[in-house]
């Protein structure tokens, strides 16, 4: 529900220099909207007291919803207040309204607010840890403790810190998305593959008993040719030997090695 935002600049400098004044002036159109239906009477009682909505809202700030929708579901609350309204009460119709603006915020939270389903108590323990650290830092001159935060709230540290952690089941992030929260990714290139060094290195230490069978000089050929990736000619080149010779000489090497693993 979206409540419009009138300029209430001159309003609150008449009912700031007289609070009486306002007060006669809300009750004035309660009994209008109240007795005679007069929806005009209503819509100025709800753009009279946004500012207070306003102020409520700010109060819950920083929890995982926008500031404007908190403002909005307030404005739902003041509007229940004003239907609600009994023209017998001797209390003012900003006192009456702040529990019921507060009230509707807290059950917004309550029951869509979170991502994750959390058990009340502890989602009543997160909504309150604001304010006592916001009294505790004033009181002490510095951030508080956990304990010092438990011992405020009255309960134990190990509450304090789960308290802390549901937090951040306000909100999710899907899977696709990026590094900055903006980008689409498919799931899919996130997932990494199979390392093919693992496989090799499963090769080596098969081959390592087959290679210790050979000589240096057979064992330095292998290399060449089957990690290098050499041809017999430039193999023979390197060794000093013909290449009908290295030739032989692999042949031997990989039947000593087939030998070994077999067995």
């Amino acid at each position: 529900m979206n409540v419009p935002r009138a300029n209430t600049a001159s309003a609150d400098a008449r009912r700031a220099s007289s609070p009486e004044r306002a007060r006669e002036e809300d009750r004035e159109l309660l009994r209008r909207y109240h007795e005679t239906g007069d929806t005009t009477a209503r819509e100025e009682l709800i753009q009279r007291h946004l500012p207070l909505v306003r102020s409520l809202a700010r109060r819950y700030a920083g929890r995982g919803e926008a500031l404007e929708d908190i403002e909005q579901v307030g404005a739902i609350g003041l509007i229940k207040a004003i239907d609600r309204f009994e023209l017998e009460r001797e209390v003012s119709l900003a006192t009456y309204a702040t529990p019921n603006v507060v009230g509707e915020i807290k059950r917004h939270f309550r029951d869509k607010g979170w991502a994750i389903r959390v058990p009340r108590a502890l989602q009543e323990l997160n909504a309150s840890m604001s304010g006592a650290i916001e009294r505790l830092t004033g009181r002490l001159g510095r951030s508080p403790s956990i304990g010092e935060i438990a011992l405020e709230l009255k309960t134990t540290p190990e509450e304090v810190l789960e308290a802390m952690e549901v937090g951040s089941a306000y909100s999710t992030v899907s899977l696709s998305s990026g590094p900055t929260g903006e980008e689409e990714l498919d799931p899919l290139e996130t997932i990494g593959g199979e390392d093919a060094e693992f496989e090799r290195s499963e090769d080596r230490a098969a081959l390592e008993p087959a290679l210790e069978r050979l000589a240096p000089r057979e064992r330095e050929i292998l290399r060449m040719r089957f990690e290098e990736g050499l041809p017999q000619t430039q193999i023979a080149q390197r060794i000093g030997l013909s290449q009908m010779h290295v030739s032989r000489l692999i042949r031997k090497s990989l039947g000593v090695m087939r030998e070994e693993l077999l067995r």
